[in-house]
């Protein structure tokens, strides 16, 4: 299964099959996770699980930036629309716009290493976001914005060396029956932030 957008240099190769994917156009698609869907190490080696649907391409820039506004029909605690990154199988990290236990959209980063590290950022209004991951020589950063004039860094990390990196996207509903997800005004661009810590 793959699906081609204008705005990306790659096609989106999809690692789990979605319960269904959509074009909308050639910036933008519908996606929508099946039951009990995720992508978690937990590091108390409880819970272990890397189901849910991923559309990856591989960039073909040193560093990048892609960010998409994201819009999520939250239903179920932790339900969200991803951002994701996939070094290899242990070593991967997502964005997510996630549905809080406290029944909040939240913004939510895990940064998996053989297990996840697993941290919340802020409380949004609204199920709409825009998202972003922006890579730089072996470093990465996450951020996410309300207008797309202003972005807030989530985290900045580093996953070693990736030969084999992937990007794209992801749907997940752990604990629920599904979680549609919009993705629109995709874009990525070959650029280098002048501050990675102010939003560039």
């Amino acid at each position: 299964m793959s699906i081609r957008l204008k705005s990306l240099p790659e096609e989106l190769i999809w690692r789990n099959k979605p319960v269904f994917v959509e074009k909308i156009s050639d910036d933008s698609f519908n996606i929508m996770a099946g039951p009990e869907t995720d992508w978690f190490f937990d590091p108390a080696d409880t819970y272990t699980k890397n189901n849910a649907p991923v559309g990856l391409f591989f960039p073909p820039d040193e560093n990048f930036l892609l960010s998409a506004k994201v819009t999520v029909d939250f239903v179920s605690i932790y339900d969200a629309g991803v951002m994701f990154i996939l070094v290899g199988e242990e070593s991967w990290a997502k964005l997510c716009f996630e549905y809080s236990p406290q029944k909040e959209p939240m913004v939510v980063s895990v940064v998996t290493r053989g297990k996840s590290d697993d941290s919340n950022s802020a409380s949004i209004d609204g199920n709409t976001l825009f998202l972003r991951v922006y890579k730089q020589a072996n470093t990465f950063a996450f951020h996410y914005s309300i207008d797309r004039c202003y972005w807030h860094l989530v985290r900045y990390f580093s996953l070693g060396k990736p030969s084999h990196l992937q990007v794209g996207f992801s749907a997940q509903s752990p604990t629920g029956q599904g979680c549609r997800v919009q993705f629109s005004e995709i874009d990525y661009q070959s650029r280098i932030l002048s501050d990675l810590r102010n939003g560039g």
